[in-house]
């Protein structure tokens, strides 16, 4: 009982997944699997039964979104306004530096399964634990790549208790924080694709995003069709994480 031990329970995510396992760990959008090695990825994928066209995002925080994204001005200001002045999470696909350390220690076929073209996929935001793996990781030049975890086509998991028995199976270690912050949403993170301004995905406080880019900066988003019409908020199949 007490606090969680960020600290720690960062140190023993990162060791697991430099050790070649799976992690489920929580993050504000929800549950999500998490690996680094090609085979223990390859596993989450089958786990998942995920559709080839389906991609890995990466674990990021601002910092390492700095350094691998390849970004205009407006298109970071657009970007600042949303994850640094409001705080908001988001799941930035964009065109990367290939020579970065952390990009450059991706295994080849993992790359591919990551990628859109010339674009990747980064969270930005997602909460203090992944901020804490991802800032070991980013130190060491290790990548971490996943999505969430879940059966695919089958939503979010905002508790531990409601990831199917295929993906527990499929881990070496599961970080249990309960109830996650954004779960009234019922989706995990909004993707956007700066490198066409395109929405992929609909999905936390899109509505807060939307109004970023309407308001501050003149750019209108599609509107959200409700997540009995479009449960997933998957506007584009390209770069999803869910």
């Amino acid at each position: 009982m007490g606090r969680h031990d960020i600290k720690g329970d960062a140190q023993r995510i990162y060791e697991t997944v430099v050790a070649g396992g799976a992690v489920i760990m929580p993050g504000d959008v929800g549950y999500a699997a998490t690996a680094t090695s090609s085979e223990a990825l390859l596993r989450l994928f089958r786990a998942k039964r995920r559709a080839p066209h389906k991609r890995h995002a990466m674990g990021g925080n601002y910092a390492l979104h700095r350094e691998v994204h390849q970004l205009d001005q407006q298109e970071q200001d657009i970007i600042d306004a949303v994850v640094v002045d409001a705080g908001l999470p988001l799941t930035i696909a964009a065109r990367y530096d290939a020579s970065h350390p952390v990009v450059a220690a991706i295994e080849p076929e993992t790359l591919a399964a990551s990628t859109v073209g010339d674009t990747l996929a980064m969270l930005v935001n997602g909460g203090a634990l992944h901020d804490e793996v991802v800032s070991i990781a980013h130190r060491h030049s290790v990548p971490l790549l996943g999505s969430s975890a879940n059966l695919t086509g089958t939503g979010t998991k905002f508790r531990v208790e409601d990831i199917q028995q295929p993906i527990i199976d499929a881990v070496d270690l599961v970080v249990d924080y309960g109830l996650r912050k954004y779960h009234h949403y019922g989706r995990s993170s909004t993707i956007i694709d700066f490198s066409t301004m395109e929405v992929v995905r609909v999905g936390t406080c899109y509505e807060l995003i939307s109004d970023i880019f309407q308001r501050q900066f003149g750019i209108g988003l599609p509107s959200d069709p409700g997540r009995e019409t479009l449960p997933s908020g998957h506007l584009r199949e390209q770069a999803s994480a869910g």
